[in-house]
C-alpha cells in the first residue's frame, strides 16, 4: 500500500522529468531517424548539385557541336537517373530534323526503323515549349503510341533547350530507374541543364561559324590563285567541288551546269568517294537541282533519296540522306547548282555549314563566269582557226592542186607517143582530183562542225533524244555523259551514236517492258562508247543479229568498232556500242 507521501513523491518525479526535457527512447529513435533522412536529403541534394555543376562544366568545354549534343543527352540521363534520353533538334516548320538518342543500342534503333517526326507527346512539347512531366506516358491525350519494335516506356520528363530566346530543340527523358516517377527536383535539374546547354550550344555554333568562315576565306584565296594562274576551267570546277567537300566535311559534292537553254543540267564536277557514279549524270527538270536552277532558291532535305519533291538525279545513283542544294549565280542569272550531301545515316549539316556554302556560292559564280568566258574564247579561237584553215585550203591548196592538174593535162598532149608516161601522168591527175575532193569534204566538215557546235553539240542532242523517249517509255531515262563529247567526236560518229541510241530506246519501249533505263555516253582514250541498260525482260544473245540489233552492229563495224548485247543480273538487257575515234587532229576529225 502506498502512502500519500509516496504518491506525491512519484508524481513530482514524473513531472520533474518532463520539465527537465527528458525524451523516451522510442521518441529519440524516431527523431534521430528523421534527422538522418534530412541529412541524407541534404547530402543527396549537394551531390546532385555537384553532379549538375560537373555536367555544366563538361558540356561548356566542348566546342564540337555534334559531340556536345550527345554529351548533353548523356548528362541529362545521368542526372535524373533515366533509362532513355534523347534530344530532338528542330528543323523547318516545327519538325524534328535530328534525333540524338542515349540508352538504345543500334539493334534497338534498327527495330524502330525511323526517328520520330514530331507527333504525339514530342509534338506537344514542340508546340508548347514548356517543361512536361508525366507519370503515365500512354494515358496522356496527346499520346499516339509507339511504332512496332519500339521499347515500352512509361514515365516521361521533357524540357525545351533555347538558344538566344529561340527553341533549338527539346530534351526527352523516359523511365526513371527503379520504377519511380520523375519528381519536381528532377524537373528543376533538367531545366537547369537545358539552360546551360543553350549557352553551350550557342558557343559551339559561334565557334563552328568562325571555323567555317576561316575555311571559306582560305578556299576563296585558293580559287583566286587558280583563276589568276590560268588553270583550265575543267580543273577549276573539279577543285571547286573538292574545296566545298573539305569545307563541309561532307560525303559528296556535285556541281551541275546547264547544257543548253532550259532547265536540263549535267553534273560537270563531283568530289567524294562515289563521285565517279554521278559525274556526267544528266539532271532532268523533275530533280531538285533543276528546281533550284529554275527558282534560284536553295533547298534542304533530310532524306534526299526518299524525298517526294524530286525524282532522279544523284540521289538515284547514290543513296543519300541529309543534303542541301545551293544556286550558283549572280545578277545575270543562275549559272549552276551545288549539291552538298551525306550518305544515309550520317548527321545533318549545321546552319553554319549551310551559310558558309551559300556565301561561297557567290564567289563560285565568278569562277563559273570566268570559266564560261574562257570556254567561249577557246571556242571562238577554235572556230576562227577552222575558218582560216578552210579558207587557206580553198584559196591556196585547192587552187594550186587544180593548177597542177591543168598543167599535167596540158603535158599529156606532148607525150601521146609515150604510153607509159601518159599512163603515169593520168594516174597523177586522177590522184590530184581525189585529193581535191577530200580537201573539199574536209572544208565542208570544218564549216559544218562549227555550225553544229553553235547549235548545242552532241550533249544537247543526247539530252533532247532522251527527253523525246520519255513519252514512249513513260519515264525519263537516266543519262550520264562524260568526256569531251562536243569536241572529240566528229559529226559522222555523232550521227551514228544518236541513231544507235534512238534504236535502243525504241526497243526498250516496245519489247523490254522496263521501268528503268540507264544511258551512258563517254569519249575517253580515243574511244567512243554508248551503253544502254534496262531492267526489262531481257533478250536472248542468240538473236542479236535480227531486226534493229543487226543495224546497230553494222553501224559499229562501219566505224571499225564492236557491238554487244547481254543479259543483266537479275533481269534486263545491256547494250554496248563501242567505236574508235579518228586520230590526227582537228582536220582528220572533221573530215571523217
Amino acid at each position: 500500500m502506498v502512502s500519500e507521501d509516496d504518491e506525491g513523491t512519484g508524481t513530482d518525479e514524473r513531472f520533474g522529468a518532463e520539465r527537465s526535457g527528458a525524451v523516451s527512447p522510442l521518441r529519440m529513435d524516431a527523431l534521430l531517424s528523421e534527422l538522418q533522412e534530412h541529412v541524407e536529403r541534404v547530402r543527396g541534394g549537394r551531390d546532385r548539385m555537384h553532379t549538375l555543376l560537373d555536367a555544366v562544366m563538361a558540356i561548356g568545354s566542348d566546342l564540337d557541336l555534334e559531340d556536345l549534343l550527345r554529351r548533353i543527352v548523356q548528362s541529362a540521363v545521368d542526372l535524373v537517373d533515366a533509362t532513355y534520353g534523347a534530344l530532338g533538334v528542330l528543323g523547318e516548320e516545327g519538325t524534328i530534323r535530328q534525333f540524338i538518342t542515349v540508352g538504345m543500342d543500334e539493334e534497338a534503333i534498327a527495330k524502330v526503323g525511323y526517328y520520330p517526326e514530331g507527333r504525339g507527346i514530342l509534338g506537344l512539347l514542340i508546340r508548347e515549349p514548356q517543361p512536361l512531366r508525366l507519370d503515365h506516358l500512354g494515358e496522356h491525350s496527346a499520346s499516339v503510341g509507339f511504332p512496332p519494335g519500339h521499347p515500352p516506356m512509361r514515365t516521361f520528363l521533357g524540357a525545351p533547350v533555347q538558344v538566344r530566346g529561340k527553341v533549338f530543340g527539346n530534351l526527352y527523358l523516359t523511365d526513371k530507374r527503379g520504377g519511380l516517377a520523375f519528381d519536381a527536383d528532377d524537373e528543376v535539374v533538367l531545366q537547369s541543364l537545358a539552360a546551360a546547354a543553350g549557352v553551350a550550344i550557342d558557343n559551339a555554333r559561334l565557334y563552328d561559324g568562325s571555323r567555317h568562315r576561316e575555311r571559306r576565306l582560305s578556299a576563296s584565296a585558293d580559287m583566286t590563285r587558280a583563276l589568276l594562274s590560268g588553270t583550265p576551267p575543267e580543273e577549276i570546277l573539279r577543285s571547286l567541288a573538292d574545296t566545298v567537300r573539305q569545307m563541309t566535311e561532307s560525303d559528296l559534292v556535285t556541281l551541275a551546269r546547264p547544257v543548253r537553254e532550259g532547265s536540263d543540267l549535267i553534273v560537270e564536277a563531283a568530289a567524294g568517294e562515289r563521285a565517279d557514279e554521278v559525274l556526267g549524270l544528266a539532271l532532268p527538270a523533275t530533280t531538285l537541282a533543276a528546281k533550284v536552277f529554275t527558282t534560284g532558291e536553295p533547298i534542304t532535305s533530310e532524306t534526299l533519296s526518299d524525298d517526294p519533291r524530286g525524282a532522279g538525279g544523284s540521289a538515284s545513283a547514290v543513296r543519300l540522306g541529309p543534303a542541301f542544294f545551293v544556286p550558283v549565280g549572280d545578277s545575270e542569272g543562275v549559272r549552276g547548282v551545288l549539291l552538298v550531301a551525306n550518305v544515309s545515316g550520317r548527321p545533318s549539316f549545321s546552319d553554319a555549314a549551310f551559310d558558309m556554302v551559300l556565301t561561297f556560292a557567290d564567289q563560285a559564280a565568278l569562277v563559273l563566269k570566268i570559266a564560261e568566258h574562257r570556254r567561249e574564247s577557246e571556242q571562238l579561237t577554235l572556230l576562227g582557226d577552222r575558218d582560216r584553215i578552210a579558207r587557206d585550203m580553198h584559196d591556196q591548196v585547192i587552187q594550186r592542186l587544180f593548177a597542177d592538174g591543168l598543167t599535167l593535162q596540158a603535158v599529156l598532149g606532148h607525150v601521146r607517143d609515150q604510153p607509159t608516161a601518159v599512163e603515169r601522168i593520168q594516174r597523177v591527175v586522177d590522184d590530184l582530183d581525189d585529193t581535191i575532193k577530200i580537201i573539199r569534204s574536209t572544208i565542208f566538215g570544218l564549216q559544218h562542225r562549227g555550225r553544229q557546235e553553235r547549235s548545242g553539240g552532241l550533249r544537247a542532242q543526247l539530252l533532247g533524244l532522251t527527253d523525246e523517249a520519255t513519252r514512249v517509255l513513260g519515264f525519263t531515262p537516266a543519262l550520264r555523259m562524260t568526256g569531251l563529247l562536243d569536241t572529240d567526236v566528229p559529226a559522222t560518229h555523232a550521227g551514228h551514236l544518236l541513231a544507235v541510241l534512238r534504236e535502243a530506246l525504241t526497243n526498250a519501249a516496245r519489247h523490254a517492258e522496263a521501268t528503268t533505263v540507264e544511258v551512258t555516253a563517254e569519249a575517253f582514250d580515243r574511244t567512243l562508247r554508248l551503253t544502254v541498260a534496262d531492267n526489262g525482260r531481257g533478250v536472248d544473245p542468240a538473236v542479236t543479229r535480227r531486226s534493229g540489233l543487226a543495224n546497230l552492229r553494222s553501224r559499229a563495224e562501219e566505224l571499225g568498232g564492236t557491238f554487244d548485247v547481254a543479259r543483266r543480273d537479275p533481269s534486263g538487257t545491256l547494250l554496248e556500242w563501242t567505236v574508235p575515234l579518228p586520230v590526227g587532229g582537228e582536220t582528220a576529225r572533221a573530215g571523217g
